[in-house]
Parts: C-alpha cells; structure tokens; sequence
C-alpha cells in the first residue's frame, strides 16, 4: 500500500521508512523543507515538503494514500513550557487526523509515548491501563503527547476515524542523526558520565518497535494502545551494559536522589539568568530519579512485536554513529 510517514528522517522514521520498503509498500515521506533527509538518502521514496501545522499541505500530502503513520513530534524538554511544542504535538495531530478522515484512509497510525501511562517498579510494571503519572514533571512535551493521545482516541470514538497508537519507551538503534538516545551511548564512551541517578526506564530496539507499527497496518485493534518496550533497567544496569559494549570502564558512583534534584534545580535557576538550556534541568533530573518501568507483553502478544537483546541496539547505534565521525 501507498503509505503517508510523517517525520520520516528521524531515528524511528528512517528505520521505519525502510522496514516499510522492505515489505514492498509505497512510502511518501512528509519532511520540513528545510530537511537534509541524511538518513533518507538513495531510498526509493516520495518526498514531499510541509508543516505539519498546514492542515491542507497534510490533506494533499495524503492523496491517494492508503495509510498514515504519524512519528513526527517536537521532543524538545527545554524550555519546560513551550508553545511550539504544544502546538506541532498538539495542533499537529488534529490536522493529521483530519489529513487522515478527509483522504478515507484505511489505517491512521500514531507514535505516541510510554509515559502517556503510568509507570511501576520491575516486579509490577506499567501497562496500557495504568492512568498518566507524568504531569508532575511539568513538561509540556510529556503532556501534549499525552493531550494528543486522548484526540486521537476521542476521534476513533466520536468521527471513526481507523486509528490505534504505538507508544515506545527508550529506543536505541542506527539512523540516530540528532543524536538523540544515542548521546548517552556517546556519553558513556567518552567517559562524561561519572556518576550514575538513582531511578532507571525500560528499553527497546528501534528496529522491533518498526516492526510493531509496520505490523500494525494489519494486526491490532482500532481504538487501543500498545507499549512498545523491551527490557527494564536501573541507570547502572544500563550504564554497565552500555560499557561493556563500546569497550569503556562503567560509571561506579551512585548519586542520592536529593543530590541529583538539588543540582537540576540548581541548572534550571541558573538557565533562567543564562537564558542557556541546563545541562540538567529539574525535571531532569526529577525523571531520573523515578523508575519509568513498562510492559510490551500487549505489544508482543497483539503485534508480534520481537524482543531483541538489547545489546544488539547499543552495538547497531554505536557503530553508526561511529561510522557517521559523531565519536
């Protein structure tokens, strides 16, 4: 099928993008116009340029699609609130949505986040049924994902509209231009982390959560949300695997909890002077603090979502980025 994918040159995107061509779809790439497209290059892709806050450059951009995958989000967590932000997770959405209701399109798929969901420890940890925990942080990336989850559900419900949501955790693998998850495998490597918080999150390859949205094109249920995530880790289990694969010494210092707050609320004043992004703000470090523990069992079980070592995604984004002269 002829497939509309949204912010497809970035990490989830790019390795999207090609999992699609690999099944024989038709992609049409929706991209800013000022996108490189790196990650992109020498693919047998449609690329057309947009906004996606035009609400009519998605409705041509989806013309003659048969479905639409929608990845593209602003992730940016400084400043805390922010009205780009709000507006391209937000306004974006409603006009994908619309995009999706006016071209008829057979299935509207939308990237979300595992921290729409409330999060648990590793003997009990969160699932699709667990209500939103992150307003606390007071991020307004955290909230318009979730705010942009609810419109969606809320138009399956009220408008029909063909949609279900994937919402990955921590993803690790190749094409991570930014870099984004990948700078703590840099970090790590080049020894700039010393220490390591006291909280920890779940993990996932990059490549199996493509693979549960690829086969959600044909598996799942209108209307409901799946986990993508793989395996639960405290920041020194994850430090340690991390350094074991790109051949370092690991972190061995552990930092309380009210240290780690102290010195993110210490970023996040002086950033206010500054005017300068911290290098840890405070709900930064508030975050790192909490253990953001998820289940993907749905995902597997309705998705066939794979479970790869998570090694095989610390090695895969290491060696690209090795390969792309970022370390």
């Amino acid at each position: 099928m002829r497939i509309l994918v949204t912010g497809a040159d970035g990490m989830l995107g790019s390795n999207l993008t090609r999992e699609l061509l690999d099944r024989g779809h038709q992609v049409r790439a929706f991209l800013l116009p000022n996108s490189p497209a790196k990650t992109l290059a020498g693919l047998d892709i449609e690329i057309t340029y947009g906004n996606i806050l035009k609400q009519q450059q998605l409705i041509d951009a989806a013309k003659n699609c048969e479905a639409i995958i929608h990845t593209a989000a602003n992730t940016s967590i400084w400043p805390n609130r922010s009205e780009i932000v709000c507006k391209v997770n937000i306004d974006g959405t409603r006009n994908v949505i619309e995009a999706a209701l006016q071209n008829k399109v057979k299935r509207m798929i939308y990237v979300g986040t595992a921290n729409s969901f409330g999060f648990g420890s590793k003997a009990n940890p969160g699932n699709e049924k667990n209500s939103y925990q992150s307003a606390k942080y007071g991020l307004d990336y955290m909230d318009s994902k979730y705010k942009a989850q609810q419109i969606i559900l809320d138009a399956v419900q009220k408008k029909d509209l063909p949609a279900l949501i994937v919402n990955p955790t921590f993803m690790w693998g190749p094409y991570d231009s930014k870099p984004g998850a990948g700078a703590m495998i840099l970090a790590i490597y080049n020894r700039k982390v010393p220490a390591f918080a006291p909280g920890g999150r779940n993990y996932i390859y990059v490549k199996d959560v493509v693979t549960a949205i690829a086969n959600a094109l044909t598996k799942g249920n209108t209307g409901e949300c799946y986990i993508a995530g793989n395996q639960n880790m405290d920041y020194k289990e994850a430090f340690t695997k991390i350094a074991s694969v790109v051949g370092v010494k690991p972190p061995a210092v552990s930092i309380p909890g009210f240290v780690t707050k102290t010195y993110g609320w210490i970023g996040s004043t002086l950033s206010k002077v500054t005017g300068k992004a911290p290098t840890v703000s405070y709900p930064m470090a508030q975050i790192s603090c909490d253990n953001h523990y998820f289940s993907g069992a749905k995902a597997v079980r309705e998705l066939d979502m794979p479970q790869t070592d998570i090694e095989v995604a610390i090695e895969e984004c290491f060696n690209w980025l090795k390969e792309n002269k970022y370390c």
